[in-house]
C-alpha cells in the first residue's frame, strides 16, 4: 500500500524531507529584497496592532471639541479628526480590525475555493461542469459590487462584510485548485495509487491537496490586498465597520467631508491601507518565486 509517511522510495525519512524543503524555501525567500520589506511590514503592522491598547498615546473613541482638526504635532503624531479623536490612536486600532477581516476573510476561502477546486478537478463531469458554473456565476460580477450585494442582505456590520467578503473572495482560489488538481490527477503516482486500492479521498487528501497547496498559499496571500480594499470600500460607504469602531476605510470616509482644508484626516488611512495591500503583494510574489518547484 502507498503510504509514504516514513520514508520516500530513496529511504530518506519524510520529515529529513520537509525539514530541506523548508530551509530550501526560506533560503530563497529571504534572497528577494522587496519579499523581505512586505514581511517587515506587515510583521510591524501586526506587532501595532497586538500592543495597541498599550502603545496607541490616546483613547482611539475618546472625542475632544476642543482639540478637533488638530494638524500632527508632538501632541498628536498624526493629528485628530473632526471629533477631536486622535488619529494615530484610530491607526493602531484599526489596523487591528483589518487584520482581523483579513485572517478571517483568508481562513474562510481557502478551504472553501481548495475544496470545491479540488473536487471539480479530480471527479470531473457533471459535477466539473456544475461547480464551474457557479464559479462563473460569481466570477462575472466584480468583487465589491457583488460584496455590497450580500452586506446589503445581511446587513451592516464587520461579522457581515467578512461573511460578504469570503463569498466572492473564492471563485478564483476554487478555479486555480481545479487547474492544478487536472494537471496532478492524470500522474502516474496517483493511477498507481488507484492500483492498489486507494479511495478517492485517501487519493485527495494525501496526494492532490499536498501539491496544490502552495500554489494556494501564493493566491491567498495575493488576494489579501484585494481583501483589503475590498474591506477599505464596505467601510467608506458604511457598510463595514460601524462607527464608533476604529476602521480605516470608515476613517477616509469622515475625512473626506474636510479633505481639502485638512488633508491628515484621510490621508494617513490612505497610506496605511497603501502600504498593507503593497506589502502583502509583495510577500506573495516572493512566496511565488520561493514555491517554485524549479528553484532551490
Amino acid at each position: 500500500m502507498l503510504h509514504g509517511i516514513a520514508e520516500n522510495a530513496g529511504g530518506v525519512p519524510s520529515e529529513t524531507l520537509r525539514s530541506s524543503r523548508l530551509l530550501s524555501f526560506w533560503r530563497i525567500f529571504r534572497t528577494d529584497v522587496s519579499g523581505m520589506l512586505g514581511l517587515g511590514v506587515v510583521c510591524v503592522l501586526v506587532m501595532l496592532a497586538l500592543l495597541a491598547p498599550l502603545i496607541a498615546p490616546y483613547d482611539p473613541f475618546l472625542q475632544s471639541l476642543t482639540s478637533t482638526l488638530l494638524p500632527p504635532s508632538a501632541a498628536h503624531l498624526a493629528g485628530t479628526d473632526e471629533l477631536g479623536r486622535d488619529v494615530f490612536s484610530r491607526l493602531l486600532y484599526g489596523a487591528r480590525t483589518t487584520l482581523l477581516i483579513v485572517v478571517s476573510v483568508s481562513v474562510l476561502v481557502a478551504p472553501i475555493g481548495l475544496i470545491i477546486g479540488v473536487c471539480a478537478g479530480y471527479f470531473g463531469g457533471w459535477v466539473d461542469k456544475v461547480l464551474m458554473r457557479i464559479v462563473d456565476i460569481f466570477l462575472a460580477l466584480p468583487s465589491l459590487v457583488l460584496a455590497l450585494g450580500f452586506v446589503a442582505a445581511l446587513g451592516a456590520g464587520t461579522e457581515n462584510a467578512v461573511l460578504a467578503i469570503a463569498l466572492t473572495a473564492w471563485p478564483p482560489i476554487a478555479r486555480l485548485a481545479r487547474a492544478e488538481t487536472l494537471t496532478i490527477r492524470n500522474s502516474d503516482f496517483i493511477a498507481a495509487a488507484r492500483m492498489y486500492g486507494a479511495s478517492s479521498l485517501r487519493i485527495i487528501l494525501a496526494h492532490v491537496v499536498p501539491l496544490c497547496m502552495p500554489s494556494i498559499i501564493v493566491r491567498v496571500t495575493l488576494s489579501m490586498a484585494a481583501v483589503i480594499l475590498t474591506a477599505a470600500g464596505l467601510g467608506f460607504l458604511g457598510l463595514g465597520a460601524q462607527p464608533p469602531s476604529a476602521e480605516w476605510g470608515t476613517m477616509i470616509s469622515t475625512g473626506r467631508k474636510v479633505m481639502i482644508d485638512h488633508w491628515w484626516v484621510a490621508a494617513f488611512p490612505g497610506v496605511a491601507i497603501l502600504l498593507t495591500s503593497l506589502s502583502f503583494n509583495l510577500i506573495g510574489d516572493a512566496l511565488r518565486d520561493a514555491l517554485d518547484p524549479r528553484k532551490g
